[in-house]
């Protein structure tokens, strides 16, 4: 890439011809990249990642080929957890290993507990604050995975261990580089240098509850950054509203989500906060299908702001977190979203829905 005259260089990959392309404009979109770290047997036939739709077919066809008995995850985030439901739905025996005391390590680690005991409960193995050292392999086939305290059998290992920008391209040009090595942009989408622009999982973000620079890697995202860019490209004036981390997933009954920061992520920032969490029902207790469902919320001390919220329960949990990121969006207090005028029907929520039962323990202890 060559910046000062605009130009790119192209490689057709089926030729292999090499020629000079002229930009008046350039969109940098390479997306990201599956972590595999350089450790021992990685690359044996039967150790998949998966961040793509194609990479998920692949992995179904090996198990429809291969039909394995023991599968074994490495990471217990969003991919990890949605590959073991995917797994133990066909009847594979399913171990995972996770370096963390829990699984989803974007949550706290009370919320986390909750996920990890689903997992069990489904009939998963967890091993839990162990790091994997290696896989052994037999005529190139992965045998078992090798962690820091035991070794244990598999037939498919899935690699769930988080993305890392594309950004290589963008570094060797000479642009600044931000959080976890995403492009640094504006909120424009652009770049610091002139006529280029970047979006998606290459690109950094900025968080609204921090202000500051963020990277997440999810679709939602993504989409939200092309939009922009495409419209300033064209000569527009969009910005980029920022993000609050929200994302959900789903291990078999159990939905799971989260927005804002977490505990962590409030003491890096040294915040003084109070926090609540309570238990309540996704329905009225005495409708049919009703289920348990846990809420935490988490706010400033002082100004009272909310700073982030995380829900674990059945069905019909997950999408209550879209109130708290709103919440969050328009920079609400624990108080405020107490007094929210929220829907009922005894299908959908008790009378009190369980954010607003949050939103009011919080306030108190504010």
């Amino acid at each position: 890439m060559d910046i000062r005259r605009q130009q790119v260089r192209v490689r057709d990959l089926q030729s292999t011809r090499e020629w000079l392309e002229p930009y008046d404009q350039l969109l940098i979109a390479t997306g990201a990249s599956a972590l595999k770290p350089n450790i021992p047997g990685i690359d044996a036939h039967g150790v998949l990642s998966i961040n793509s739709l194609q990479s998920g077919i692949e992995a179904r066809r090996l198990v429809d080929d291969r039909e394995p008995r023991r599968a074994v995850i490495v990471g217990g985030g969003y991919i990890g957890l949605e590959m073991a439901e995917a797994l133990l739905l066909r009847g594979i025996e399913v171990a995972l290993v996770e370096r963390s005391p829990q699984v989803m390590g974007t949550l706290d680690l009370d919320m986390g507990a909750l996920v990890s005991a689903a997992l069990r409960r489904q009939g998963a193995t967890l091993y839990l604050e162990e790091a994997v050292a290696g896989f052994d392999q037999k005529n190139g086939w992965v045998q078992a995975v090798v962690t820091n305290q035991r070794t244990i059998p598999a037939d498919v290992v899935i690699l769930g261990m988080g993305v890392a920008p594309n950004s290589a391209l963008a570094d060797e040009a000479g642009m600044t580089l931000g959080q976890k090595k995403a492009i640094k942009v504006s909120k424009r989408m652009q770049t610091e240098i002139e006529n280029v622009w970047a979006a998606g999982d290459c690109a950094e973000s900025f968080h609204l509850v921090t202000g500051k620079p963020f990277y997440v890697a999810l679709g939602t995202v993504a989409n939200k950054h092309g939009r922009v860019a495409g419209e300033n490209i064209a000569g527009g004036n969009a910005e980029f509203a920022g993000v609050v981390g929200t994302a959900v997933t789903k291990v078999c009954s159990v939905e799971v989500a989260r927005t804002g920061l977490q505990i962590k992520e409030i003491t890096e920032q040294h915040i003084e906060f109070a926090d609540a969490v309570i238990e309540s029902t996704t329905r009225a207790g005495y409708y049919p299908e009703s289920g348990p469902i846990t809420v935490k919320l988490l706010a400033e001390k002082g100004s009272g702001r909310l700073l982030g919220g995380q829900i674990v329960g059945c069905e019909g949990a997950a999408k209550r977190i879209d109130i708290i990121a709103t919440a969050l969006h328009a920079g609400f207090t624990a108080e405020q979203v107490s007094g929210l005028d929220l829907s009922y029907a005894p299908p959908y929520s008790p009378l009190w829905d369980p954010v607003l039962i949050a939103a009011r323990q919080l306030a108190k202890k504010l």
